[in-house]
């Protein structure tokens, strides 16, 4: 097994896996805008290797790009399945070499989150989870449906909430968490009680309300990775947050490690993080003079002004995000209605927990729509630096 640090490996150990392709490979996309891996899946397939890709339908801020990426990509010969729209979203990143070799990625393919954010990709030859990619892979392709068929595969919406709570019920003295948003309400109460047990609990990325312990935004980089090490010993490396909607609505996908250097590795990295994060984070120095004041006031004002325009590309884009779940409700009250006939729907009680559930959906697609505008800020910010 072999562990892949972004940005610190760059995109070197993706392009050396696409060319030691000598059969097939198959690459699984949700972003996707760096040339020199469209042109090495483009040489490979040229060089008579079997080259699928299986694109998400849908991105907002970057559908345009996929679109012109599914036509280039057949242009050159690589078969090209656009995914299902049965969940919001289709998240997951890994690519298979020879259907030998399994990258499983927390990291898109986009110079943003390769060059400029935090991402851990795991590189294994381990063949249940090779055999768990290809089953998963080929399901998606055909739109048909997958349960895994190990607990340490982890793929949403078919066993992370079962599998990532359990995960975070058996830590005893430890859990460093990378996470963006912690917000499901069990992993919620979960860290909470493993923290009034005892377990030291450590988060770069925020938490949804007050916790018991420690949590830091992560500083010097953008945060872009998913990863739990669990009593230094094991660690999780995915795609999905601890939020309901990754946990339930969108396809993602994980690994649970046990390998002693890559964890060790983790272990490192986080470390390192955490003490950055924290000198960044220490008192500020003595208030500014009135000239730097009026900087810092005008400073906060484009960064006020910034947020506005956020907020509004959030409002604009809400109404694609309500669509898929639209339809996953749909299908629910169809579900309901099925198995106890049309009276449910004169049920009182029924359509209360309809509507909380509706009210609920639609809080998680506001907020899966805010952090996208700030991705798409972040992406504008990192190319015009560049």
């Amino acid at each position: 097994m072999k562990l892949i640090i972004e940005p610190t490996d760059g995109v070197g150990p993706l392009l050396a896996a696409i060319k030691s392709a000598k059969q097939r490979v198959e690459i699984a996309v949700f972003r996707f805008d760096r040339r020199d891996l469209e042109m090495a899946l483009k040489a490979a397939a040229a060089k008579g290797v079997r080259v699928s890709a299986l694109i998400a339908s849908a991105n907002r801020g970057g559908e345009k790009s996929l679109r012109r990426l599914e036509l280039s990509f057949l242009n050159e010969g690589i078969t090209v399945t656009r995914s299902a729209e049965d969940l919001v979203r289709y998240h997951d990143k890994f690519v298979l070499i020879d259907r030998r070799v399994l990258y499983v990625l927390s990291f898109n393919f986009t110079h943003l989150d390769i060059d400029k954010s935090r991402g851990f990709g795991i590189v294994t030859t381990y063949p249940n989870w090779v055999r768990e990619a290809v089953r998963l892979f080929r399901a998606d392709c055909a739109r048909t449906p997958y349960e895994p068929k190990t607990d340490t595969f982890v793929v949403s919406p078919a066993n992370s909430r079962k599998v990532l709570g359990t995960f975070l019920k058996r830590a005893k003295t430890q859990l460093l968490i990378y996470d963006p948003k912690i917000s499901d309400r069990e992993m919620l109460r979960i860290l909470k009680e493993r923290s009034k047990a005892g377990v030291e609990i450590k988060v770069i990325g925020s938490v949804a309300g007050s916790a018991p312990y420690e949590a830091h935004k992560l500083s010097g980089l953008r945060l872009h990775t998913r990863t739990i090490i669990r009593d230094r010993r094991q660690a999780f490396v995915g795609s999905q947050s601890l939020r309901t909607l990754e946990l339930d609505s969108r396809r993602e996908l994980g690994l649970i490690v046990r390998d002693a250097r890559a964890v060790k590795t983790l272990i490192a990295t986080f470390e390192s993080d955490w003490a950055a994060t924290i000198a960044r984070n220490a008192p500020a120095a003595p208030k500014e003079t009135d000239a730097h004041a009026d900087e810092s006031t005008a400073a906060s004002e484009e960064s006020i002004a910034a947020s506005e325009k956020d907020a509004e590309k959030a409002v604009q884009v809400l109404t694609k995000e309500l669509n898929p779940l639209a339809v996953s409700v749909k299908k629910a009250v169809r579900k309901a209605v099925a198995k106890a006939g049309e009276d449910v729907l004169h049920d009182e009680d029924v359509k209360d927990t309809m509507k909380k559930v509706v009210k609920k959906a639609v809080k998680e697609a506001v907020k899966e729509a805010v952090q996208d505008a700030q991705d798409a800020h972040d992406a504008k910010e990192a190319r015009n630096q560049s």
